[in-house]
């Protein structure tokens, strides 16, 4: 048998200036990408959500220890002058987040848009991350798709969130946490329609990933994800194919209307058709609007 060939060495090539972006591993160590060691070898500047677990990144491979600073929604306003002023120095300067691309909800956009307005280079660095890991799974169609990110706390925002997410017909991405999931599901379900296929992925990557498949109303009630440990990806596949006309939105908003005050009558339309109960409401006053003119 043919002996495993060595892991190949660090490139010893120069490292340009320029901000790098650099993706880290979800949970799996070895997810990460040898260019990425790399640039994190080669930084004068790591800038990090939090440093602590990019030290630990560091050592974990063997890196040299390096200046670490603090960037994520608190830290961002003191950093972000710290990272301008040594990319204008010529330096290197690495971004990372706890775990998986930087960007996808966390506040580097600032970073990234600043230093391209001055004219320094932006480099990404691709590799894991939970959004793209959780699509290649779920076997969801992936032709479309719309990461979302995290929805609002509270139930109410929640839903009305969902309500504009409704009328799109692309595979929709969440994250969520473990304390909130079995209620955001609840709230998919009575919004988004609990028939539509959905997956929940729990620990990507990880010791324990989990995969649970089915439509929303029986995901939203299973005891196993009341209260799940972990990371948490959900996948809502898309709706109807068939999207209502103008004519079947006017047809259905003028007969509502002679019974129900707007906004019930958008409600009642929204919920009906799939659609947005935002815009439905416009339309429905648009409608009244008209009829008023028509009467004077």
């Amino acid at each position: 048998m043919a002996e495993r060939p060595p892991p190949p060495a660090l490139d010893d090539a120069p490292l340009a200036s320029g901000l790098y972006v650099v993706a880290t591993p979800i949970g799996n160590l070895r997810d990460i990408t040898l260019r990425a060691l790399d640039v994190l070898a080669a930084a004068d500047l790591v800038l990090a959500e939090d440093t602590r677990v990019a030290a630990k990144l560091l050592g974990a491979y063997g890196l040299p220890k390096k200046p670490l600073e603090r960037y994520d929604e608190h830290g961002a306003e003191r950093s972000r002058p710290k990272a301008m002023a040594a990319l204008a120095q010529g330096q290197r300067v690495a971004l990372v987040s706890d775990a998986g691309t930087p960007l996808v909800s966390d506040p580097g956009f600032r970073l990234v848009r600043e230093a391209a307005a001055a004219g320094f280079p932006v480099i990404p660095v691709p590799g894991a991350s939970a959004l793209l890991a959780g699509l290649s799974a779920a076997g969801l169609p992936t032709d479309r798709f719309l990461f979302a990110g995290f929805l609002p706390p509270k139930s109410a925002a929640r839903r009305t969130a969902l309500e504009d997410l409704a009328p799109i017909r692309a595979t929709l991405v969440f994250f969520e946490g473990g304390s909130r999931l079995a209620a955001s599901l609840a709230d998919m379900a009575a919004v988004l329609g609990g028939e539509r296929e959905a997956v929940v992925a729990r620990e990507l990557t990880k010791l324990y990933e989990t995969l649970y498949r089915g439509p929303l109303s029986d995901l939203a009630a299973d005891p196993r994800l009341s209260d799940p440990k972990g990371e948490i990806v959900i996948l809502v596949g898309p709706g109807r194919e068939a999207e209502a006309s103008a004519a079947d939105v006017d047809a259905a908003l003028a007969d509502a209307l002679t019974r129900l005050r707007p906004a019930e009558a958008a409600a009642e339309v929204a919920k009906a058709l799939g659609l947005s109960r935002r815009d439905v409401y416009q339309r429905a006053m648009a409608m009244r609007a008209g009829q008023t003119r028509g009467g004077k």
